[in-house]
């Protein structure tokens, strides 16, 4: 295929302007790769797909990121930097017919020395046969596929297509960068220049309403200055008024889902109250159902509170159950009071690590036989043939409700598992097995 040298400058490959009562978004879409904002670490002069996309050459990729990041945009200015010829679909209206189709144009573009540049916007939509209709078009070469994604490909799409991209992770737009893309905006003849200005207020509300997507932050800049007379300031209250509320960038299937849940998780157990009811009350205001929420709570109470103060469990379980019972709006009571006690509560983690260490040697000796001592005794026949329950101690009869007895089976009798932790309550228990231990090694002359 015919190639530009290294120097020549990158020329749009989607020529075709924007009308002029496109949206803003799509009037201040940059054309060359030196006009992108944002991605430093892709794009920059050392970001790594500087490094590999040249005249001539683009491997198929995944770009990954957040609404507003600039995946489609980036996409195609890197098809333009190639040298190849853009086409696009979405995974939400088009299927394998539809592949097919541009798999046969593209085969006929090879054919003549060209390149087809596929790009597919929610790529993470596209079912398995989807996917793998893709496959051996992306390995032989017949397209370059660049797929865009808000979710994790590494959960979304089929390991066979998964493993010929190169996925490309993109970070939401700083304040900064968005600063410079409304500057843009606000300045050039095709955006809203003379139309009006942002005040310093304004300018500070867009970018902290918009929460790092440009899309955002230009359709709330348009819809104030569709209202406003020429050459107004917007401050801060058309700003505001332009975007109803903030923009909550969650979806509960999605990345932003999990990420919430387990910065809520890791603030709880850091003992943070404040930062967990920020995570408990983002989820919430963005839809995240409830007992979802009150699941985690209860399953940190365990994990990561366990017996340093047993009565976190009590309250997280009663969190779900308020949950349950009386739905929101009036279980967020329930449910910060619960994430505030786990978050603020001694922490221990002893019980589940003794658990997970027994369950380890389940799985390594197999369900190793019980001692007989232990086993029933009610069946008169086998307690006289088999010595069911045959010296069995009942512990009540002794001292402090204890008796020197194995419980262990043979193979790990005297192994112990449960090491309690000197928190809180556990403490407490620490002291009273350290004792009981210590008194049956005595009477053992130990």
């Amino acid at each position: 295929m015919p190639r530009r040298s290294e120097a020549e400058p990158s020329t749009p490959l989607f020529a075709d302007e924007p009308a002029a009562d496109a949206p803003l978004a799509a009037r201040m879409r940059p054309r060359t790769l030196e006009a992108f904002v944002g991605q430093p670490h892709l794009v920059g002069d050392e970001g790594a797909l500087t490094k590999v996309v040249r005249p001539g050459y683009l491997p198929s990729m995944v770009l990954w990121g957040p609404p507003g990041s600039g995946k489609t945009t980036l996409a195609r200015l890197l098809a333009d930097r190639s040298g190849g010829t853009w086409r696009q679909i979405s995974a939400v209206t088009s299927g394998v017919a539809d592949i097919r189709q541009l798999v046969s144009a593209a085969k006929s573009l090879r054919e003549a020395g060209g390149r087809t540049v596929l790009f597919i916007d929610e790529l993470h939509r596209f079912n398995k046969a989807q996917q793998d209709a893709l496959l051996p078009h992306v390995e032989d070469g017949t397209i370059v596929l660049i797929g865009a994604t808000t979710e994790n490909p590494y959960y979304e799409l089929n390991s066979p297509l998964l493993s010929r991209l190169r996925v490309y992770r993109l970070e939401p737009l700083s304040e900064e960068q968005l600063r410079v893309i409304v500057e843009r905006a606000l300045a050039e003849e095709h955006g809203l220049a003379g139309r009006v200005s942002l005040d310093d207020e304004g300018m500070a509300s867009l970018l902290d309403l918009s929460g790092g997507d440009a899309r955002q932050a230009l359709n709330i800049l348009e819809a104030a200055a569709s209202v406003a007379p020429d050459g107004a300031a917007l401050a801060r209250e058309p700003i505001a008024e332009a975007a109803q509320q903030r923009l909550l960038a969650y979806d509960r299937v999605g990345d932003q889902h999990y990420e919430a849940a387990s910065a809520f998780i890791k603030s709880m157990r850091g003992n943070d109250p404040d930062a967990a009811l920020y995570w408990c009350a983002s989820m919430i205001a963005a839809g995240e159902d409830p007992t979802f929420i009150a699941r985690r709570i209860v399953i940190a109470a365990s994990e990561d509170v366990g017996n340093a103060d047993p009565r976190a469990l009590q309250v997280a379980v009663a969190a779900m159950q308020a949950v349950e019972m009386i739905g929101l709006p009036e279980a967020q009571y329930a449910l910060a009071q619960a994430a505030a006690y786990i978050a603020s509560a001694p922490k221990s983690n002893r019980a589940g690590a003794a658990y997970f260490s027994a369950l380890a040697d389940v799985e390594e000796h197999g369900r190793l036989p019980v001692p007989l001592h232990l086993r029933p005794s009610a069946h008169r026949r086998l307690a006289r043939e088999f010595g069911y329950g045959k010296g069995y101690l009942y512990p009540h009869d002794f001292d402090e409700a204890d008796v020197d007895q194995q419980y262990l089976p043979d193979a790990l009798a005297g192994k112990v598992y449960y090491e309690p932790s000197d928190q809180g309550l556990e403490g407490q228990i620490g002291e009273r097995l350290g004792r009981l231990r210590r008194q049956r090694l005595e009477r053992r002359g130990g």
